[in-house]
């Protein structure tokens, strides 16, 4: 499961809302400001706001009683911390109108009417938000990437950019591959790399009632040749949880149409031919499941785990020997369900695979050895019969 979408989801304000989310702009005394409004539950309403200067989410809730909306500011923490207040009246066009009060009594007006849009915007990122989500569409606009450093791999010359206020980074790839195929990937990892931003910004809205967040990320170019590229892109984060957590969602790309690659387009391990199962987050832009998350499920279960972890133990026999009592740590990497669902990606010696281990034992994560060779993946050709090498 790829970590960037699941943090969004646990984060974002639209994914139980009935209906669309109210977006406005406005002013707040004379700051400019965007609000996102969840007007579903009148008894609960929710939302969110920034000042454009700043960008950073302030959220929001409260009610709506008799056309009158009531608000407080900052996270719902049920403590008796005094917190700003906003009052609002609305008209009949949807304007709201009222004042925003901070926790000294000083007052400043606040108007607010229903955001104007664009009536149309390209398919890549931000405009790809337009409709869908609004709210970060005009967050997005208003920011600009900073060029970095170039970097030589493999042979493709890449372009870093970063967003200043998040340091989030990527690259774009500038020559190594024909104009129109290095086009199509580098409108997939702008749009990674918004998404990433997205992802930094509900994590600081999230951690807002126990103060600023963490959110860092490093991201390393892993493999690239002519069928793929393959990119780790591992996130520490502290999002105002019980623990701080971390996370791998690497980048795999088919490279001649960009679409993202599920392992079984590149390793088939079970009966029959490889089966197609696609991640919600990535339909869009690599079509339909083939089969449904329990046949999926089923056959990483019965064949991929235990054959894992079997070439595994002949690549890295002693990591992957079952621990005992002498044993300096307690991570069982003999044990197939923590192979069922690894983060993956391409390097120059193998796939590297990632295990998932139970919250109390996230340490044993991400190890640095867990590649598989060339050589155990020779004759498990998957979907695609991608052309990979064939040894270290």
């Amino acid at each position: 499961m790829k970590f960037w979408i699941i943090s969004m989801a646990l984060f974002s304000l639209t994914a139980f809302a009935e209906e669309p989310l109210s977006v406005f702009t406005g002013t707040l005394g004379k700051a400019n400001i965007v609000m996102e409004l969840d007007l579903n539950k009148p008894d609960e309403v929710t939302g969110r706001y920034f000042y454009q200067k700043h960008r950073l989410d302030l959220p929001l809730n409260g009610t709506l009683k008799n056309n009158e909306l009531s608000l407080n500011e900052g996270a719902d923490d049920f403590d008796d911390t005094p917190r700003p207040t906003l009052t609002l009246d609305h008209d009949e066009q949807g304007n709201w109108q009222g004042t925003w009060t901070d926790t000294s009594g000083k007052s400043l007006p606040l108007i607010l009417a229903p955001a104007v849009l664009p009536d149309t915007a390209d398919d890549s990122y931000p405009g790809s938000l337009l409709h869908s989500d609004p709210y970060e569409y005009l967050r997005l606009s208003g920011l600009s990437l900073v060029e970095g450093k170039q970097q030589t791999f493999m042979g493709y010359t890449l372009q870093w950019w970063s967003e200043p206020q998040s340091q989030i980074s990527l690259f774009d790839i500038t020559s190594g591959y024909p104009e129109k195929e290095r086009t199509t990937i580098n409108q997939k990892l702008r749009a990674r790399l918004w998404q990433e931003v997205i992802g930094w910004h509900a994590c600081m809205l999230s951690a807002s009632r126990f103060g600023e967040g963490e959110y860092s990320q490093t991201v390393t170019p892993t493999f690239m040749n002519a069928e793929v590229v393959s990119i780790s892109v591992f996130t520490n984060y502290d999002c105002g949880g019980a623990h701080p957590d971390f996370g791998e969602a690497p980048v795999n790309l088919k490279v001649q149409t960009a679409e993202p690659l599920s392992l079984e387009d590149v390793l088939w391990v079970g009966e029959g031919k490889p089966i197609r199962y696609i991640e919600a987050e990535d339909r869009a832009s690599a079509g339909n499941s083939d089969v449904d998350f329990d046949t999926f499920a089923a056959y990483r279960e019965k064949f991929f785990a235990p054959w894992l972890v079997k070439q595994m133990t002949l690549a890295h026999p002693t990591e992957m020997a079952k621990p005992t009592e002498d044993s300096d740590d307690d991570c069982d990497y003999s044990d197939p369900q923590v192979w069922h669902f690894p983060a993956w990606y391409f390097t120059a010696k193998g796939i590297y695979f990632g295990p998932t281990f139970p919250r109390v034992m996230r340490s044993c994560e991400s190890p640095d050895w867990s590649i598989l060779p060339w050589s155990a993946i020779a004759g498990h050709t998957g979907r695609l019969m991608l052309q990979l090498p064939k040894s270290s």
